[in-house]
């Protein structure tokens, strides 16, 4: 049995304690198709490609932003099946201060599917849309 004491870890002894305290979440994707997913991102959302990487002239991956929030796209490489389903169980939200009926407009007319209309929610305005691998976006601004 272990004598250190469960939210110590061995090794960080006289480190600080207490709740983390982070200041920014990014998102890793792994996507089916990550020429239609940078497209996407870049075209309908309005991301902003910073860097490709590629390997043996191969591209896998993609980092992009909106505003201050990273988002990583990489291609799947099918090692655990190529159908693997992906989306499932995650949303990711972003807070702008933009008009979000105006987003959403401008979203729909660059080939985004809204999931949800615009509409305020728990003092926020909000809508849904799912990226081309299925995973969900809530873009919102508070009220």
């Amino acid at each position: 049995m272990s004598s250190t004491p469960p939210h110590t870890r061995a090794g960080t002894a006289g480190a600080e304690s207490g709740p983390l305290t982070a200041s920014l979440l990014s998102a890793s994707l792994t996507v089916a198709d990550l020429q239609a997913s940078i497209a996407w991102y870049r075209d309908v959302l309005g991301f902003t490609v910073l860097r490709t990487f590629d390997r043996e002239g191969t591209l896998f991956a993609a980092s992009l932003r909106a505003g201050s929030v990273p988002v990583l796209l990489t291609q799947d490489n099918g090692a655990q099946g190529a159908d693997r389903i992906k989306g499932q169980g995650i949303s990711l939200q972003l807070t702008t201060a933009q008009d979000i009926d105006g987003l959403a407009a401008r979203m729909r007319a660059r080939g985004g599917t809204l999931e949800s209309e615009p509409a305020d929610v728990m003092g926020a305005r909000a809508f849904r849309l799912r990226d081309p691998d299925g995973f969900r976006l809530v873009i919102s601004s508070p009220r």
